[in-house]
C-alpha cells in the first residue's frame, strides 16, 4: 500500500508593510488652486496646534465665499485628499487673507462678552448658532476658564448649533 503525502504549498511570507508616503499639504492645495486657474501663493503655518494653510491672492472673495462657505468646502476637499493619500495625515485648516484669523478673534470676543454676562448675573447666556469649526474655537477658549463651561445644544439648519455659556456645576452638587 502506498502512502500518499500531500505537498501543500509553503506559506507565503507576509506582505511587507507599505510605507505611507509623506504628503505635503501645501503642495496639494497649491495644485488644486492652480488647477482652478487661480493666481495664488500657499504658505504653511500653525494655529491651535494644527497645520494652517494660508492662501494669498488678489481676489480673496472668490475663495472665501459667502460667510466663508467656499473656504470651508475647500478645506474639506483638501483634508479628504490628504486622508486618502495618507490616513495618518493631520487635519489642516485653510485660510485666505487672514479671514479665519479675524473670524476667530470675533468668536472669542463674543464668547468673552457672554462670559462677562454670566459672571455678572450668574445666568447662562445663549450665543450662536455656529458651525462645528466655530464651536470648537469657543469650546477651546472657554475651557481655559476654571469657573465656566460652554455647551452645544440642539440642531439647527446645516449642522449649526447654539451654545450656552454657563457656570460649571460644582462636583457633588
Amino acid at each position: 500500500m502506498e502512502t500518499q503525502t500531500s505537498t501543500a504549498p509553503a506559506p507565503s511570507p507576509a506582505p511587507a508593510p507599505v510605507a505611507t508616503p509623506s504628503v505635503n499639504p501645501q503642495e496639494v492645495l497649491q495644485k488644486m488652486l492652480d488647477g482652478l486657474g487661480l493666481q495664488t501663493k500657499v504658505e504653511l503655518y500653525h494655529m491651535d496646534d494644527a497645520p494652517l494653510l494660508h492662501i494669498a491672492t488678489a481676489d480673496p472673495g472668490r475663495l472665501i465665499g459667502k460667510h466663508g462657505q467656499t473656504l470651508q468646502h475647500l478645506q474639506f476637499l483638501v483634508n479628504r485628499v490628504l486622508q486618502r493619500l495618507n490616513p495618518d495625515a493631520p487635519h489642516v485648516i485653510v485660510d485666505c487673507e487672514r479671514y479665519r484669523e479675524r473670524q476667530r478673534d470675533d468668536l472669542i470676543r463674543i464668547a468673552l462678552e457672554a462670559a462677562d454676562k454670566v459672571r455678572r448675573w450668574g445666568e447662562p447666556v445663549r450665543i450662536g448658532p455656529f458651525g462645528p469649526f466655530d464651536r470648537r474655537i469657543i469650546h477651546l477658549h472657554i475651557q481655559k476658564d476654571p469657573e465656566l463651561e460652554a455647551v452645544s445644544e440642539g440642531e439647527e439648519d446645516g449642522g449649526r448649533k447654539r451654545m450656552i455659556i454657563r457656570v460649571k456645576a460644582k462636583p457633588g452638587a
